[in-house]
C-alpha cells in the first residue's frame, strides 16, 4: 500500500461542487489520466512525469502532490482548502 501524502488534496474534479479527495500519488495519477478536463497541457504532462517518478521512488511524494496541485490550477479545477 502506498504511503498517503502528508495532506490530501480535495478538488472539484467531477464538476462544480462535486469534490473528490486525493490522498496519494497513485490516486493523483489515475485522476489525471481518467478524469482530467485537459488532454495535453504543460503542467499536466509535468505532473504525470513527476508522479511516475515518485511511484518509482525517484522523487519525493511531496513533489508529486505539488505538481498535481499545479496541474489542477492550470486546468482551472477548484481546490478546497
Amino acid at each position: 500500500m502506498e504511503k498517503p501524502w502528508t495532506k490530501s488534496v480535495t478538488l472539484a474534479l467531477e464538476g462544480p461542487g462535486k469534490y473528490v479527495t486525493i490522498s496519494n500519488t497513485t490516486e493523483a495519477s489515475w485522476a489525471m489520466i481518467e478524469d482530467w478536463p485537459l488532454d495535453d497541457a504543460p503542467a499536466l504532462n509535468r505532473a504525470l512525469d513527476i508522479c511516475a517518478a515518485a511511484v518509482e521512488g525517484k522523487r519525493p511524494a511531496e513533489d508529486a502532490r505539488k505538481a498535481f496541485i499545479e496541474a489542477a490550477v492550470e486546468a482551472d479545477i477548484e481546490i478546497r482548502e
